[in-house]
């Protein structure tokens, strides 16, 4: 589905990041696994290449750092020089502070603001570095990776007995992204620049068994998802069968969220 195509994967070295390498590569597409941390975006890369016995592309590795022009550009720049083309952008990484991830009254300000600017400021960072590329390219494609908590208010009530909950800048951030995807797929009309969302709903990750259990309740089948699980939506949305597709959130929730 990707012969060729050089997909670019921000925070590639992570549990859905380097998942979506290994799905890109074995569609034929060169995964680009692009991370601020350079010695595991390599480990990864060298996994993927040792485990994945039907490998049809390639995967590289890059240091990037979403949040500094000069380090997208500088990746924009050694992937042109390498490959000659840069077909696909899938924003993935997740970058926040010491303190996300405290309950809502727990929240400082300063942290608030630094968090939504990391998270949301990197991927419209990211997107304008990469679409100023694909504008002189002549097209491109991004695809930026949201959450169920982008398209609904959080179910707090599963939560409950565990000591997790939904962070309001992830709620905040995942929200704006869907319309950030609207938005840029608008304003590039006539770029041929595609720019798509998926929300996922929760991937497995070591979580207690009383929070998967009241997840699974909420959902049609399955309850919470394996991080392959998203590979079908997300290559679809790199290929060409969806090249009439532009400014869509498509949700891969098992039913979560109805």
């Amino acid at each position: 589905m990707l012969d060729s195509k050089v997909v670019v994967i921000t925070g590639g070295a992570g549990l859905i990041g380097k998942e979506f390498a290994r799905a890109v590569t074995g569609s034929g597409g060169v995964a680009v696994i692009a991370d601020i941390d350079k010695a595991a975006a390599e480990n990864a890369r060298k996994e993927i290449m040792e485990n994945l016995s039907d490998i049809k592309g390639d995967v590289a590795a890059v240091e990037l750092d979403i949040t500094s022009e000069a380090s997208l550009q500088n990746c924009i720049e050694e992937l042109d020089r390498r490959y000659g083309h840069i077909d696909g952008l899938v924003n993935n990484a997740y970058p926040r502070n010491k303190n996300y991830g405290n309950h809502f009254f727990d929240v400082k300000y300063e942290d608030f603001v630094e968090n939504v600017g990391l998270n949301l400021g990197g991927y419209f960072l990211t997107s304008q570095q990469f679409a100023l590329y694909f504008k002189k390219q002549g097209y491109g494609n991004i695809v930026n990776i949201s959450s169920i908590y982008g398209v609904i208010a959080p179910k707090f009530d599963i939560y409950h007995g565990t000591s997790m909950t939904v962070p309001v800048e992830y709620a905040a951030i995942k929200s704006a992204l869907i319309h950030l995807t609207r938005y840029m797929a608008k304003y590039f009309k006539g770029e041929n620049i595609r720019v798509n969302a998926i929300s996922p709903g929760g991937i497995l990750d070591n979580q207690p068994r009383p929070f998967l259990d009241a997840y699974a309740k909420e959902c049609m089948t399955k309850g919470m998802l394996d991080k392959s699980d998203l590979n079908g939506t997300l290559l679809f949305l790199l290929s060409d069968m969806s090249r009439h597709i532009t400014g869509q959130n498509i949700i891969v929730d098992d039913g979560f969220t109805l």
